[in-house]
């Protein structure tokens, strides 16, 4: 297993480990409850050092970008971020990933997903076809975010650069903690506000910038917050997480991400997926909420009321937020209607739930 630059700080400070995407990373430190609620009240610090970094430069940087992603990456100046996705030759997506504008048509940041970095290098690569300078700056790379409410007031003693005004997918670059070119951006994965800081993993760096995030945040009351606390509170937004709600054979209009996927410009499989915008999708994910006790998890079967199969689980919890369980999934698009009834195969009984509106906060 790969450790992060905060891996000994997580279990000095009691952390459950676990492998994750091949890293030994922190699952929770309080219980995921207590850190759930903390980040949606207050303030909370997740190491995502394992994310992938990307840096792609040269004059067909842009080139690169647009032929490989399904948003419109022209958009972007500097300072801004898209969320977006890499669809494949199938219909599918390779992998769901953030964009950052460096400099505007010549130096890009891509975020991808720690269990994808190699998938996605090659993929990259493969479509590579005019010489754009590609960068895996991965392993370099520390990520903490800094999430809830009370992230970017606590954080902005930290620096001269702007934290409390950060617009949502945008970011700003300059010195914090006293650290230099570190990277802060607005593009959380929490619903709850904050920032995501990213530098360079050289020297103490990471020990300097985790210190005095925590001096910072020592009279609010901040908290280390594992991996189990950010998948019940992405999942509350209704947020997508490869491996369970996408992967390479779900197509991102099936999984209500037409709002990424912008046939102003060709893509990889773009005009498949055009078509099958034009004719509709067999299937949607929904989110739904458990009428019955019990809670779905991922892969358990949807059923009509007779019994007949209609789709699949992806996501499934006990919402800390709202006190119910919730979960996502795919459904024949006949019963993807907001209060249709559908049903829950747990432990082969038959539990009823309704489709509702995502996000679920």
């Amino acid at each position: 297993m790969k450790n992060t630059p905060f891996t000994e700080k997580h279990i000095a400070l009691g952390a459950k480990m676990a492998e994750f995407a091949g890293f030994n990373m922190p699952i929770s430190y309080t219980g995921i409850n207590d850190e759930h609620h903390a980040v949606r009240t207050n303030v909370g610090v997740f190491d995502v050092s394992h994310m992938g970094e990307f840096v792609i430069k040269g004059p067909h940087a842009l080139d690169l970008i647009q032929s490989v992603t399904s948003n419109d990456a022209s958009k972007l100046t500097n300072g801004k971020a898209q969320y977006s996705c890499m669809p494949n030759n199938e219909g599918g997506i390779v992998d769901d990933l953030l964009v950052y504008c460096l400099e505007e048509n010549a130096s890009y940041m891509l975020v991808v997903n720690a269990g994808n970095i190699q998938k996605d290098w090659n993929w990259i690569s493969s479509h590579n076809h005019n010489g754009a300078e590609m960068h895996n700056i991965s392993d370099k790379t520390g990520l903490l975010a800094v999430q809830g409410p009370a992230a970017t007031k606590t954080l902005q003693s930290l620096t001269s650069m702007d934290l409390l005004n950060l617009s949502y997918y945008t970011f700003v670059k300059g010195t914090f903690a006293g650290v230099e070119n570190v990277l802060i951006s607005a593009t959380g994965y929490t619903g709850a506000g904050g920032v995501e800081i990213y530098f360079e993993d050289k020297n103490n760096d990471a020990d300097t910038i985790w210190n005095a995030i925590f001096e910072a945040g020592k009279t609010s009351g901040i908290k280390p917050i594992g991996l189990g606390a950010r998948d019940t509170l992405r999942l509350e937004m209704g947020f997508c997480l490869y491996g369970n709600d996408i992967n390479d054979h779900t197509s991102p209009l099936e999984a209500g991400l037409g709002w990424i996927t912008k046939f102003t410009k060709p893509f990889t499989n773009s005009e498949a997926l055009l078509q099958q915008k034009t004719n509709g999708h067999s299937r949607k994910l929904v989110g739904f909420e458990m009428i019955d006790k019990g809670i779905a998890r991922h892969d358990y079967e949807i059923v009509d009321e007779e019994g007949t199969v209609i789709g699949v689980v992806t996501s499934g919890t006990q919402s800390p937020t709202l006190g119910k369980a919730i979960g996502m999934g795919y459904v024949k698009t006949t019963h993807a209607a907001q209060g249709q009834h559908i049903f829950i195969m747990i432990r082969n009984q038959k539990m009823k739930a309704m489709v509702v509106k995502i996000p679920f906060v």
